[in-house]
C-alpha cells in the first residue's frame, strides 16, 4: 500500500480480490454443472434415438440413422 492510499484502501482491495475470487469459483462450478447436463443429455438423446430405432424394427419399418435425424 502506497503512503497516499486512504486509510482501509488495502482492505477494500483485498474485499475486490476476495469477491472477484468467489465470482470465479461460483462461474467454474456453474460450468461444471452445466456441462454434466449436456452430457446426461446427450447419452438420454442417443438411448431415445436408439429406443426408436428398436421400435421401427419391430414394426416392420425400414429407416436408416440418417433418415432418423431429420
Amino acid at each position: 500500500m502506497a503512503a497516499a492510499d486512504p486509510p482501509g484502501a488495502g482492505d477494500l482491495s483485498q474485499l475486490g480480490e476476495d469477491l472477484l475470487h468467489q465470482v470465479q469459483e461460483n462461474f467454474q462450478a456453474l460450468t461444471d454443472k452445466i456441462t454434466l447436463r449436456m452430457e446426461e443429455m446427450g447419452e438420454r438423446i442417443d438411448d431415445l434415438e436408439k429406443h426408436v430405432a428398436d421400435l421401427m424394427t419391430e414394426a416392420g419399418i425400414e429407416n436408416t440413422d440418417e433418415e432418423l435425424r431429420h
